[in-house]
């Protein structure tokens, strides 16, 4: 940034900010580049990510699961979940634990759907990282993760 936003800020603070700003026009970037990628796959960057979060964590699990691995709302990802299943892409099954609370997993379309995704994805994220150094990036990530978790820490004792 180009300085303080407050006078007591201090110059780590600063940066945080620098950096926080960043990521808010990186991830709209980031969603708009990946709707472009998937869209002749019939899919959104909500859908490729919860989709992705499905696959990913190896079995069905419920929504709130789902929403809480990817930091969203359970009603956002209800409502992605849904107009996914109205499109065979996922299916619901009984929760043996939860009553209401169904289970969500990929359908054979949906496994398809994301294996393409991530086949367009490879070459895309090559290409984005062919001028950045491999360390860099994982520093970035190191820092990104680190500050997330800062961030769940002090929302579970919220």
């Amino acid at each position: 940034m180009s300085g303080r936003i407050h006078e007591t800020q201090t110059a780590a603070g600063d940066a945080l900010t620098a950096l926080m700003l960043e990521t808010f026009r990186l991830n709209g970037r980031l969603l708009a580049a990946g709707d472009r990628l998937v869209a002749p796959l019939g899919l959104t960057s909500a859908r490729w990510q919860v989709l992705g979060a499905i696959a990913m964590a190896g079995r069905a699990e419920p929504v709130a699961h789902i929403a809480r691995d990817m930091g969203l709302t359970r009603q956002s990802v209800q409502r992605v979940v849904d107009a996914m299943a109205a499109e065979n892409l996922v299916a619901f099954a009984d929760n043996p634990h939860h009553r209401r609370a169904k289970l969500v997993a990929l359908t054979e379309r949906g496994r398809a759907a994301y294996d393409a995704a991530i086949l367009q994805h490879v070459g895309w994220s090559n290409a984005l990282a062919e001028t950045l150094a491999p360390d860099e990036i994982a520093r970035a990530t190191a820092v990104m993760r680190a500050l997330r978790g800062k961030l769940e820490t002090a929302a579970e004792t919220d």
